[in-house]
């Protein structure tokens, strides 16, 4: 059992509540995650803050959606023949650019948004 303490702010007894520092920076998604949740499912975000489940959570859907968009990337890749990236290199940047989109577009569905 967690031993909390409180300190007394006029009437009321408050507890002194800390967020344990974090080791590792989030990542894009990780911050996308965060945003949604803070915005669109508060009691959602709350509870897992005061759980202190959030930055776990919030590590795992980033870790997860960069393994997801390098793989969506490939198998995107190899439906679909790139431009020669030496001959027609605004025409690959293109490609490249439309395959990340489509890429991120799931990943939001799949991972941030759910």
């Amino acid at each position: 059992m967690n031993n909390i303490t409180y300190q007394k702010n006029g009437d009321y007894q408050i507890p002194n509540l800390s967020i344990a520092p974090q080791d590792q920076p989030l990542g894009k998604y990780g911050r996308m995650r965060k945003t949604y949740l803070q915005k669109h499912r508060t009691a959602l975000f709350n509870s897992l803050l005061l759980s202190e489940k959030l930055y776990p959570h919030l590590l795992e859907i980033d870790q997860t959606a960069t393994r997801r968009m390098d793989q969506i990337m490939t198998d995107l890749q190899k439906k679909q023949t790139p431009p020669d990236k030496m001959m027609y290199q605004m025409e690959w940047v293109g490609y490249m650019n439309n395959l990340k989109a489509q890429a991120e577009e799931l990943i939001m569905t799949e991972l941030i948004y759910n």
